[in-house]
């Protein structure tokens, strides 16, 4: 969506509100700024540069969805390999971002041999504790941070958030 300066207090709170959709204002008046749009095109300027922006303005709003995860209560911030919740964090390994997003993406609990095989390429007949290990791990990260012991659950079929 973008939005003429002239327009701007006409459609203020309609834009404010849009979820999921890039907002771009162009404007004539350098000084103004508006902390509800992803970018500002100052006018005037070429049709070339309006193109580049929403190209650069779309692509950064596509990355930064795609890096950051809602999870439970949680924020899960790939970029930064972090889970977050609220002022407190805890910095994540690669697998353990893998095995929360796994978990994550399914609906049942998951079974060892399907994780080593997801999140480690493991024959599924392969006899290890790495599992075990990195859950443990990763929920004592979560316990010592958050002081939540129900994050990662298990039962006889395998382990879910």
């Amino acid at each position: 969506m973008i939005c003429y300066e002239h327009e701007l207090s006409k459609f203020k709170k309609k834009i404010i509100n849009i979820k999921d959709c890039l907002k771009v204002l162009a404007c004539s008046n350098k000084s103004k700024t508006n902390e509800n749009f992803d970018h500002i095109i100052y006018l005037p300027t070429s049709i070339k540069e309006i193109n580049r922006i929403i190209e650069d303005s779309f692509a950064k709003k596509r990355f930064n969805k795609n890096s950051s995860i809602e999870v439970k209560s949680y924020i899960l911030d790939k970029n930064e390999k972090k889970l977050v919740k609220k002022d407190n964090f805890a910095i994540l390994t690669e697998k353990e971002i893998q095995l929360i997003e796994l978990f994550l993406n399914s609906e049942k609990p998951i079974s060892k041999k399907n994780i080593l095989s997801s999140v480690w390429n493991y024959s599924s007949d392969a006899d290890t504790h790495t599992v075990e290990t990195h859950i443990y791990r990763l929920r004592k990260k979560i316990k010592d941070n958050f002081l939540d012991e129900n994050f990662i659950l298990n039962d006889k079929d395998g382990y879910y958030l």
